[in-house]
């Protein structure tokens, strides 16, 4: 842990479900439906970030099939390519502010153009929870994150 900013490495998921370049919607809409996700990043074979195929590409795909006659079934004309990214060392109000700026559920992470995790909304969200549950304080100090970071270093002290 780098001082007392939490950072993306520290909350991201890296164990994620990805998506190949080569597959179909179809494929790609059945694994995020039976995965029961909103999205998911589309990488290469080598760890190489190409964006994300959300629920929203999945809108853009349907549009298209009604007005095209022989609408093309490959992923990535529908992957958005220019989706928000974050950096490991990314600290999570900056995290969050890109959450309420860009709209997104999720924000990979990348480290030199290769997909090292993402965060989402609800990462975000039990990473707060997880802080309050060791304060001992009312719930209005509590909508201070610097009183949380005070406190995650206070344990962090105890623990290390």
């Amino acid at each position: 842990m780098t001082g007392s900013a939490i950072l993306a490495r520290e909350i991201m998921t890296q164990n994620l479900i990805t998506l190949s370049p080569d597959l179909d919607v179809f494929e790609a809409i059945e694994l995020l439906l039976r995965r029961r996700i909103s999205g998911a990043p589309v990488v290469e074979s080598n760890g190489s970030y190409l964006g994300v195929f959300s629920e929203s590409s999945c809108m853009r795909f349907i549009v298209n099939a009604a007005y095209d006659a022989m609408p093309d079934a490959g992923l990535m004309p529908f992957v958005d390519g220019d989706a928000p990214t974050i950096e490991p060392d990314t600290d999570v109000l900056t995290i969050v502010q890109t959450f309420l700026n860009q709209g997104t559920r999720r924000l990979p992470v990348l480290d030199a153009g290769r997909l090292v995790g993402q965060v989402s909304r609800r990462d975000v969200m039990r990473t707060v929870v997880e802080l309050t549950r060791d304060k001992k304080c009312g719930h209005a100090e509590l909508l201070y994150l610097s009183a949380l970071q005070e406190s995650r270093e206070r344990v962090a002290g105890r623990l290390g």
